[in-house]
């Protein structure tokens, strides 16, 4: 029982003393004015005034929104194209070079093009986040279905399995663990291009109510902000986890 309350608090250790060192030295000793570094205190004060408005929860749910539209637009092309691309060769040599010169490019850098495609609000936003997420979640997939037991596709193919049941019965299952892995990346990904993306094409979510809090020197708002992108980072990659556990389990 000890250990697994140990188990439990051991994580909590350093957050405590980070808190409490952020504390000390803003609002306790006062060496950062609350401009510079805004303390715990301000912090939890700006939290409640966008509480209260509900500012923090339309521009949560707004940014939540773009990110799962993203995301799942990003999951419907990369999936179903990672597995034709790992199982047939040639046609993954025919897309490899357009895979690897777009793949390097910052989701960020099509942002002119997404506001001029598109003009401002939801639309570019989702749009970098699918630049964002496609191809980690296709080169997972790819990389999954290569990674299937030859020995399982073998026999499959003996007992008389068609391509179609192969792909279905056997290299599919085989490569839900990485295409798992790959929405996990992904997510983490989709998350950073939403911010970017709000900050600069957008009139609404967490990132324009960041960059908004800067230009009026709300300081603590722009905290607040950033804390919450990273508790909804966190609590996707729980999900995750727990999603890789059961499928590995």
């Amino acid at each position: 029982m000890f250990d697994n309350y140990k188990n439990k608090f051991v994580p909590l250790i350093v957050p405590i003393i980070l808190i409490f060192f952020w504390y000390l030295i803003t609002n306790g000793l006062g060496l950062f004015s609350s401009y510079i570094l805004p303390g715990p205190l301000d912090v939890i004060n700006s939290a409640w005034v966008v509480i209260e408005n509900g500012k923090l929860l339309t521009n949560t749910i707004d940014t939540l929104f773009k990110v799962f539209a993203g995301l799942i637009c990003a999951s419907v092309v990369a999936i179903p194209c990672g597995i034709l691309l790992g199982w047939y060769k040639t046609l993954e040599d025919l897309c490899t070079f357009v895979i690897s010169v777009l793949r390097p490019i910052p989701p960020v850098a099509w942002i002119p093009f997404s506001i001029l495609w598109f003009g401002i609000g939801t639309f570019p936003a989702v749009f970098i986040i699918f630049m964002g997420c496609v191809f980690p979640i296709l080169v997972y997939t790819i990389d999954g279905v290569k990674r299937t037991d030859k020995v399982l596709v073998e026999s499959a193919q003996t007992l008389g399995a068609n391509d179609w049941n192969v792909l279905k019965r056997v290299v599919v299952p085989s490569a839900v663990p990485y295409i798992v892995s790959g929405l996990k990346v992904g997510i983490g990904i989709a998350l950073m291009c939403t911010i970017s993306a709000e900050m600069i094409g957008s009139s609404s979510g967490l990132g324009y109510m960041i960059l908004t809090a800067t230009n009026l020197f709300d300081t603590g708002t722009t905290v607040v902000g950033m804390l919450v992108i990273g508790l909804i980072g966190l609590a996707f990659d729980f999900v995750f986890t727990k999603a890789q556990d059961r499928i590995f389990w």
